[in-house]
């Protein structure tokens, strides 16, 4: 209990010096951020880059198809060796 005590007491005097020094230095007034583009994009830079996300939207739907196709393919497969690897029910 008189360890708690202590640290309490020690925070609050160090709490009460830290509030009382001086700041280091003043803060800086807030600038206003300036825009490096205008604010609304040009019509055909908003054409390119929807023209640029469908191409790339087909692109991905094409490169599932074609995975997907390759799943079947090695599925049947597999499924051709177990066939071999079993012998027949009698």
């Amino acid at each position: 209990m008189n360890k708690l005590l202590a640290t309490l007491i020690a925070g609050f005097f160090a709490a009460g010096a830290f509030a009382q020094a001086p700041a280091a230095a003043p803060a800086a007034p807030a600038t206003p951020a300036v825009a490096a583009t205008p604010a609304a994009p040009a019509k055909a830079e908003v054409k390119a880059e929807a023209k640029a996300a469908k191409e790339d939207k087909k692109a991905q739907k094409k490169a599932a198809k074609e995975a997907n196709k390759d799943a079947k393919a090695e599925v049947k497969t597999e499924a051709a060796k177990v066939e071999k690897a079993t012998p027949p029910a009698k």
